[in-house]
């Protein structure tokens, strides 16, 4: 029933032109370079070196292989809901479809979580590239407007304004968003081509030795986590975006044939880039000496190569820019599914009549993030981040496999192959990393859903549009 009441609802008030019809307008190969913005980022020009250095060493390739493994699974999975089941709040939707109305709410709001924080995030990595461009052109910020107050500054300046231009993009229209990434994209290969292509005839083998310095995993006495195990639940943060494919369904032009292709190809594609750059990164140079804040571009300077680390510097620039816009896009998305669902207030579901974009949730979304970025240090929220993913994920897999028992007629365009093996693997795998993360991030996720469940029972479940249209049926 709840898959129907969802699927009615929305595929009726999109017929009739009510509710804020969103534009159809990517192709599936937008799809497929939204995938690839969102991924490849913050994971290969920060995360390799850092857990190379502090993790995995050399054994960074079997953490990313094993991240990458989980994350296919649920991509097969997130593949055949968003071509069976449809809508634009991704996970959100999806567990609606399988669970009902509270579970969906619970999975929705963990993915403002991790959308929201991710964007943050980033965009404080970003200002740090940014700052440090200017200053190698002769125009450093003053130290007081690139450091959060509790690091001793006033603002994080860069870090908020880049938000401020992303929700102004955002609000021109998802199309030009899309072309804005696909060049950025573009920039972004050439960066990582010309370090594969220096590195290439650079490698030292002796550097892979010890290959795994740390083993698989063991806990230290300050309750830090270690060992390849350990780094795969870190460089997972690397992976976190893929998924944001799926709640651009809405706008996809064929959406049951194109998303699953945007998912897998974007995934496979940025698998192979991170196992080859990882590889050759710690095969340049000791993986000792990596655990910095840039460390692609630290091993070409380390070879000698300045006029590349410079432009591998601006690659990260838009490499970041493409993490943030397309991870505040899908976090613009979900906010919409949920408040037209009546989960959230209706005040976000209005959709621009020139632009055919929600204007108000996009500008909302980008006060609140500009001022997360500027004022707060994120540094380690990467972790909480990646737990409230892995929840989803865990839920999408379920997913598939509820509705393969409860909907086994259902259109099934793409279909995870070997019928639920692929979901339950994924389960497994994502739900192990979940449990290599530290006890603290538990307990801040735990809080946060908390939170969650306050809104629901207070306000969500009383103004719910779906439980409506269940006591019509």
């Amino acid at each position: 029933m709840a898959l129907q009441i969802f699927r009615t609802k929305h595929v009726t008030s999109e017929a009739a032109g009510l509710d804020h019809g969103l534009k159809r307008c990517l192709s599936k190969w937008d799809l497929a370079f939204l995938g690839v913005g969102a991924i490849l980022g913050t994971g290969i020009f920060v995360l390799t070196g850092i857990a190379a250095a502090t993790q995995s060493g050399p054994a960074v390739i079997l953490s990313f292989i094993i991240a990458g493994l989980a994350c296919a699974f649920a991509a097969l999975s997130y593949a055949e809901l968003s071509a069976s089941v449809g809508g634009c709040g991704s996970a959100y939707g999806y567990s609606y479809a399988a669970f009902g109305e509270l579970s969906a709410f619970i999975i929705g709001w963990d993915l403002l979580l991790e959308y929201g924080l991710s964007v943050a995030a980033v965009a404080t990595g970003w200002a740090g590239y940014f700052n440090n461009a200017l200053t190698a052109i002769g125009f450093p910020l003053p130290e007081i407007l690139t450091k959060a107050p509790k690091m001793g500054g006033i603002i994080n300046l860069p870090a908020s304004v880049i938000i401020l231009l992303l929700m102004g993009l955002l609000i021109m229209g998802v199309k030009h968003s899309a072309k804005i990434n696909n060049a950025m994209v573009v920039v972004k290969l050439i960066t990582i081509s010309i370090f594969i292509g220096i590195a290439a005839f650079n490698v030292h083998p002796e550097n892979w030795q010890p290959f795994m310095p740390f083993g698989w995993f063991q806990t230290l006495p300050d309750g830090k986590t270690t060992g390849v195990l350990a780094g795969a639940s870190l460089v997972f943060f690397a992976y976190v975006g893929f998924d944001a494919v799926s709640t651009a369904a809405e706008e996809a032009q064929n959406p049951q044939r194109d998303l699953p292709f945007g998912i897998v190809t974007s995934l496979v594609f940025c698998t192979i880039i991170y196992i080859i750059v990882s590889g050759l990164l710690t095969g340049v140079v000791n993986y000792t000496e990596l655990n910095v804040s840039s460390p692609v571009a630290h091993a070409l300077f380390l070879l000698g190569y300045d006029w590349a680390s410079a432009l591998i510097a601006t690659g990260v620039i838009a490499g970041l820019t493409t993490v943030m816009l397309v991870l505040y896009y899908g976090l613009t998305r979900i906010i919409f599914a949920m408040s037209r669902d009546g989960l959230l207030s209706p005040f976000f579901s209005e959709v621009h009549s020139t632009t055919q974009t929600p204007v108000r949730v996009i500008v909302v979304c980008g006060i609140i993030i500009s001022i997360i970025a500027g004022f707060i240090p994120l540094g380690d929220l990467a972790e909480l981040v990646n737990i409230g993913t892995l929840a989803a994920f865990v839920l999408v897999c379920l997913g598939v496999i509820v509705l393969r028992i409860t909907k086994p007629d259902l259109h099934r365009p793409f279909k995870a192959p070997f019928g639920v093996l692929f979901p339950v693997l994924g389960m497994l795998s994502c739900g192990a990393l979940m449990g290599f993360l530290p006890a603290i991030t538990w307990l801040r996720f735990v809080m946060w859903l908390v939170i969650g469940l306050l809104v629901y029972f207070t306000y969500s479940m009383n103004n719910s549009k779906l439980a409506e249209a269940d006591d019509a049926f």
